[in-house]
């Protein structure tokens, strides 16, 4: 506990170093690579009809993403580590414990 007429010690916390990495309001990774999908998809096909589409698809995918990231900043850190759990564990306390 501290003595009195001590005043605690404060550090100031910069904003950048505690937020979220997103790009256009959604995360980073995710948005560089579905408007890379996009752009190999103009520029393989390369007709007005795959413009568009390349278009319209990175928008809705974009408009996707930014909920996502509304709801959870880090959904998708959080996703890929969920997948990498197995299904069940055994209630044991160690993994060499004899049943």
């Amino acid at each position: 506990m501290a003595e009195p007429g001590v005043a605690l010690a404060r550090s100031r916390i910069h904003r950048a170093l505690s937020r979220p990495n997103h790009l256009m309001g959604a995360d980073r990774e995710l948005v560089l690579l579905t408007g890379l999908a996009a752009v190999i998809l103009i520029f393989v096909v390369l007709t007005w009809f795959s413009v568009l589409l390349g278009i319209a698809i990175w928008a809705a995918v974009l408009a996707a993403l930014r909920m996502m990231a509304k709801a959870d900043p880090m959904m998708r850190q959080v996703y890929l580590r969920h997948i990498g759990y197995r299904a069940g564990y055994r209630p044991t306390a160690s993994p060499w414990r004899r049943p």
